[in-house]
């Protein structure tokens, strides 16, 4: 495969490269412990089109390949992870459906919207009985009146407390369950019966949110069911669509966050003396980096082969979305363990960048499918034939 960056691409991938050391880089450390992203970084990433990477040009986005928003997201992951966290739901999980299967009305009222930043965007599938069983989901929508009502409750829902809308999956056919009997639905935050809950309390990606999102006899337009009449009941298979685009930009964050633990493991081991050598010259370190180099190496080729496969095919990728997502997020903890082993005592503090990635990067095995099930998508995938 050809990897040479097309031009402007590369000029986008520079432009972001800018903005991280400029503007991002001085503020990591505040977004950590207050927990937020300051408003003004947030206008500038609205100035830059970050909010619409990949939404068509036709609704105001910048209409990005996969490999470009892969480029993209891997630079902003390595300065902090929560940065990508934010303008990732606009152009992925919480505008995906919109894009890919929405009516063209619904695409003209959220699209440009999204793409300016002016609305923030989730994407509500998990549940507390209904994590990596996606079909078990107990929300539902009942149509009343020539209207939705739904009730029931989603939660770990990222940037719930900011978004104005919702890519919300829900129940609409029991007796059908996944396969004809779930729909996507286009909830606004304003809807009446819908309550935003509290951020919850996390490990790490302290500079964004997570929340639950509680349906109470929650009013919805008929118009809100995404793709209109004709894909009631299809909303299983939009999300698993949703998330397999998702999967791919997921590996390019993490791949982000290892190599930039490699980058800072090889400054502190050629600047850290113990014995009265640098601990580059001792061979266990040196293992380490190594593995660390190798294992970035084999991840960046996977992706952007990935990457550049779904831009020339336009086809969804599940099994090497699933691999790549398996592969980039397992390699990225692996090499955060190994920066922080490399660090010493010093990187178990947290003043220190790699306490930080070791932490935020954990949560990329679990959300938008775990581990286990990218392993068991795969086996299927390799088993069909």
């Amino acid at each position: 495969m050809n990897y040479e960056v097309p031009e402007d691409l590369q000029m986008m991938v520079d432009t972001v490269r800018r903005f991280v050391k400029q503007d991002l880089e001085p503020i990591s450390r505040q977004v950590e412990e207050e927990g937020r992203i300051p408003e003004e970084i947030v206008q500038k990433m609205r100035g830059l089109g970050l909010f619409g990477l990949a939404i068509p040009q036709e609704y105001g986005g910048l209409g990005l390949p996969i490999l470009g928003e892969c480029l993209v997201y891997e630079e902003l992951s390595k300065v902090n992870a929560c940065f990508r966290t934010l303008i990732g739901t606009n152009n992925g999980i919480g505008s995906f459906a919109v894009v890919m299967d929405g009516t063209e009305a619904q695409k003209q009222k959220y699209l440009p919207r999204l793409a300016s930043g002016e609305w923030i965007s989730c994407f509500a599938l998990s549940e507390p009985e209904a994590g990596s069983d996606a079909a078990n989901i107990k929300t539902t929508a009942e149509l009343r009146d020539h209207r939705w009502y739904l009730n029931g409750k989603k939660h770990f829902i990222t940037n719930a407390d900011r978004a104005d809308m919702a890519t919300v999956i829900a129940v609409t056919d029991k007796s059908k369950g996944a396969r004809g009997g779930m729909t996507a639905f286009v909830i606004e935050r304003d809807f009446l019966g819908l309550t935003v809950g509290p951020p919850e309390k996390k490990m790490g990606m302290h500079g964004t949110n997570v929340c639950e999102l509680l349906f109470d006899d929650c009013q919805a337009p008929y118009e809100s069911a995404i793709g209109g009449p004709d894909k009631v009941g299809q909303g299983f298979q939009i999300a698993m669509r949703v998330l397999d685009k998702g999967r791919l930009t997921m590996g390019a964050s993490a791949l982000g966050i290892a190599q930039r633990c490699f980058e800072l493991s090889m400054e502190h081991a050629k600047q850290r003396v113990q014995f009265g050598r640098p601990l580059a010259q001792f061979q266990a370190v040196q293992f380490m980096l190594a593995d660390m180099a190798t294992e970035i190496y084999a991840a960046r080729q996977m992706l952007y082969h990935a990457a550049r496969l779904r831009d020339e095919t336009r086809k969804s990728l599940i099994k090497e979305a699933s691999m790549v997502k398996l592969y980039c997020t397992e390699m990225a903890g692996r090499a955060a363990d190994r920066a922080v082993q490399i660090h010493g005592g010093l990187g178990y503090m947290s003043e220190y960048a790699v306490e930080r990635f070791y932490r935020d990067v954990r949560l990329m095995r679990i959300y938008e499918g775990t581990s286990e099930i990218q392993r068991l998508v795969i086996a299927r995938e390799i088993l069909k034939d």
